[in-house]
């Protein structure tokens, strides 16, 4: 077969690292298994169980060395992916065999493995979030000070600056790196707690020995890397934890697409522009074209992560006593399939914010064409101090801005406002008297400044805190 007869997933085709796809390896799942049950037979040779170091040291030998050939064709005759597994290793370690998953069921390896995958597809999502929140704050610190039309309701409102506006994207990225961290640090693993979760099979092996059953979860935690593991349990750890895990990647989707749809309005203004590289395409038809397709793509993958977070939800709703199996299959697809889709969004946001292009004359433009509009207030305090009546101003204005509104919106025409106030008697104010008021610095407030101390007390600690995991830069496939 020449591999190009049969379906490929785009997530590991165009879109997911090749360290994600490593993490949900079958390379990753099944060394797992192997060193949860040298995990699980060194914790039973250390409680006094008759297992011995030419076993345990078998077993570390072949860890890593995984005979696949072996364990599917195993798999053909038991119809059980563990116990086809628990064969191959037998065959591997012949003198250790008898004790491989000794008092374990099939979710020991199965389960445990899931949180301890889900766990190092946190860390390297955390890494890439952590690196597009220290992009991002490198571009509100370049553009802190350059003004630009706010819009609410995707309406000219008062004047923020492009820095600030990169603030509001940033707060939101890091409010998601609050919920990873949080839930990661929540992640127990199920430990072996047998068909379900009563540990029967351990009362048996160790003689009804209470207080030496209860120090065989903690051993397993501390080998494997965790602190401790779910101190009750059905056959399996509660599906609950794939809700809170997909939540967090749910989360970053939404935040990514905010920003995404934000670059792609920027884009058709022509403000700012994502990166576009020399011999890029835009549009088949039209050669002209400068597509956001980066933004695009961030905002179609977010879109089927966002709705992958329904799977898990669901599942943990519909699981019946101390286990169903109508999780298993359901669970292979959208956890593995959220967490390749979140890597490849944040190495788009990555590579976007690394090259966004912004034009501060295109900006000043659009800015100078609705001041005017936004510089009626300090126009009509100038007018007071002139002799104004303040009411009669502020009424006067009003009909001014109308008939300025009128001209540009109906028959195309510049904002002509400062024009019809100079030639107005009542304002006592030349043409460039009211142009001096057309300083777009004036009108953003504390933007600059809210940046400064948002980078400085929120981010910059974040980031500090986090510093071994900057430096990424990101590579998109097409």
């Amino acid at each position: 077969m020449s591999g190009t007869d049969r379906y490929v997933s785009p997530l590991s085709e165009r879109y997911a690292s090749k360290e994600m796809q490593y993490i949900f390896s079958p390379d990753m799942k099944f060394r797992t298994w192997r060193k949860l049950w040298i995990a699980l037979a060194e914790t039973e040779k250390e409680l006094g169980l008759s297992i011995t170091d030419e076993q345990i040291e078998e077993l570390k030998a072949n860890a890593e060395n995984i005979n696949y050939d072996v364990a599917k064709e195993r798999e053909k005759v038991c119809r059980h992916d563990v116990m086809s597994h628990v064969y191959a290793y037998g065959v591997q370690c012949p003198k250790a065999k008898g004790i491989i998953h000794l008092g374990a069921t099939s979710c020991y390896v199965g389960d445990n493995t899931d949180i301890i995958v889900m766990n190092e597809a946190l860390k390297l999502v955390k890494k890439k979030l952590v690196n597009v929140i220290a992009e991002l704050a490198k571009f509100a610190d370049t553009y802190k000070d350059q003004p630009t039309l706010a819009f609410t309701h995707f309406q000219p409102a008062q004047p923020t600056t492009v820095g600030k506006r990169a603030t509001l994207w940033m707060q939101e990225f890091l409010m998601d790196l609050e919920d990873l961290e949080y839930v990661q640090s929540t992640l127990k693993l199920l430990g072996s707690k047998g068909t379900t979760g009563t540990q029967a099979s351990f009362l048996e092996l160790f003689d009804g020995d209470q207080e030496t059953i209860d120090k065989i979860d903690p051993m397993i935690a501390e080998k494997m890397g965790f602190k401790n593991c779910y101190p009750v349990s059905g056959q399996t750890y509660s599906r609950k934890v794939d809700t809170r895990v997909l939540n967090v990647l749910a989360g970053i989707a939404a935040s990514a697409t905010k920003f995404s749809n934000d670059i792609r309005l920027l884009q058709h203004l022509k403000e700012v522009e994502e990166p576009f590289e020399k011999g890029q395409i835009g549009s088949s038809a039209m050669a002209y074209k400068r597509n956001p397709m980066r933004s695009e793509r961030i905002a179609s993958l977010s879109r089927y992560v966002i709705t992958d977070a329904l799977n898990p939800a669901i599942t943990s709703s519909v699981q019946w006593f101390e286990r169903t199996l109508d999780d298993s299959a359901n669970k292979r697809l959208s956890i593995p399939e959220g967490f390749l889709a979140i890597d490849g969004i944040l190495d788009l946001c990555m590579n976007v914010v690394d090259g966004l292009v912004v034009y501060p004359k295109v900006i000043l433009k659009h800015m100078m064409a609705e001041l005017p509009f936004m510089a009626t207030e300090n126009i009509m305090m100038d007018a007071v101090k002139a002799g104004g009546d303040r009411q009669e101003l502020h009424e006067r204005i009003r009909e001014l801005s109308m008939i300025a509104g009128k001209h540009v919106k109906e028959e195309g025409r510049d904002n002509d406002l400062l024009d019809l106030i100079a030639a107005d008697e009542m304002f006592h104010l030349t043409k460039e008297e009211l142009e001096k008021t057309m300083d777009p610095s004036k009108y953003t407030g504390r933007a600059s400044v809210q940046v400064d101390a948002f980078l400085k007390n929120v981010v910059n600690p974040v980031l500090e805190a986090n510093k071994e995991a900057l430096g990424m830069t990101a590579e998109i496939n097409v």
